[in-house]
């Protein structure tokens, strides 16, 4: 079916009706008392993940103050880095913060299941970006927000308009719940991984000796070199920070295989991603990431696992902001087998980080490139014709 044809079909020639957000929906106003909220019914903004991922369970509750509150099928959008695509559909009621906007359907002739697909199209995020004021911490416009056009398929019959909305939120979960399937199978292996590394890097007292981090690495922080976004030149040198590529750059002052770890940044306690990496070839890396070299790969690999499988609380100053400082990372104590087993170690370890991390092999590819799939259909099946583009038929 060519791409024309398959929207067509579906409308079979009705109307469709643009309608500004604010006509259909609105952001909810009601309070909810934090006693009534727990690790699964409080979503801050720290749980929405990235690129439409949905949520993760969180970590901190609000002990104290009323939040805002959000009911089962409710959309809820992060309003903080609007670039970072955060959307979430409820599954059930609880509470948010002031960085989430939480946007309930006010027309019942529109399917909160069908807005949420609007809403969750890469459109939608540009405009938000359009409209976001700041430069360091960007937030979207809430006034804005609700001028966004929302499409109404054959607004003057409320029933056939849901059917058809129901028809593409179908063919769209279908797309959805395949990717589902995967990313359960991917958590398990997860999971499996977890219970591996636990057992790999645990040891007995006594067993193996332990030295500090500042003992096994060679610390190169003071070639460090922040550069502000408006001086820097573009290139294709990575310009790393505090948990990962920030930027590309024309020059690099690093040219090799380094370990970094984060050194400030609310990543620090919500280990949402790794803290420590590894880096290879030229690279930049600013003051937000401590950069340590080790003499052998599985010397820096062991590391790696070590540094992100632990809890790293006990080193971290500040709540607000928290830190690792140099003086807290070095003075980290290590369990330091023998090479040879650290060797083994990482051998293992690197055969489970194939399989559930790496974005070019195993489930990782797989889902991604079922995502892109179904965002392709789902661009087809938005593809609604605006006034203008009917008048320049």
């Amino acid at each position: 079916m060519s791409q024309l044809s398959f929207l067509d079909k579906l409308l079979d020639g009705v109307e469709v009706e643009w309608k500004a957000l604010r006509e259909i929906a609105a952001y909810s106003k009601v309070r909810v008392s934090y006693e009534s909220l727990n690790e699964d019914n409080y979503v801050g903004v720290d749980n929405l993940l990235q690129n439409k991922a949905g949520k993760t369970q969180s970590t901190r509750v609000p002990k104290q103050g009323n939040l805002v509150q959000f009911k089962t099928h409710d959309i809820l959008i992060g309003n903080i880095r609007p670039y970072l695509k955060k959307i979430w559909h409820a599954d059930c009621d609880g509470g948010t913060n002031g960085d989430v906007l939480v946007v309930q359907v006010t027309d019942d002739t529109v399917s909160p299941f069908f807005l949420y697909q609007v809403l969750g199209n890469d459109k939608f995020f540009e405009y938000n970006m359009q409209y976001a004021k700041g430069a360091k911490m960007p937030r979207g416009n809430k006034d804005k927000i609700l001028d966004y056009p929302i499409p109404i398929p054959c607004p003057n019959n409320p029933e056939k308009s849901l059917a058809i909305q129901a028809e593409i939120v179908r063919i769209l979960d279908t797309f959805t719940e395949l990717t589902t399937e995967l990313t359960t199978e991917l958590n398990a292996r997860k999971q499996q991984y977890n219970y591996y590394r636990e057992q790999l890097l645990t040891f007995e007292e006594g067993e193996v000796e332990w030295k500090t981090l500042g003992e096994l690495a060679e610390n190169l922080d003071s070639k460090r070199k922040p550069i502000t976004s408006g001086l820097r030149e573009r290139g294709n040198i990575p310009y790393y920070g505090a948990s990962g590529i920030v930027d590309y750059v024309k020059d690099y002052i690093f040219d090799g295989d380094f370990l970094l770890v984060s050194e400030d940044g609310a990543n620090l306690l919500a280990r949402s991603t790794p803290i420590a990496f590894s880096i290879s070839g030229k690279t930049w890396v600013n003051n937000h990431a401590h950069v340590l070299n080790f003499e052998t790969y599985a010397e820096r690999r062991y590391v790696e696992y070590y540094l992100n499988s632990i809890d790293l609380t006990p080193y971290i100053s500040g709540a607000a902001q928290p830190k690792l400082n140099k003086k807290n990372l070095e003075r980290i104590r290590i369990p330091n087998p023998s090479p040879a087993e650290k060797e083994r170690i990482v051998s293992i370890l690197d055969k489970f980080d194939a399989l559930t991390n790496s974005i070019t092999e195993g489930l990782p590819q797989e889902i991604e490139l079922r995502q892109k799939q179904y965002e392709y259909y789902r661009d087809l099946l938005l593809s609604f014709p605006k006034p203008s583009d009917e008048k320049a038929a």
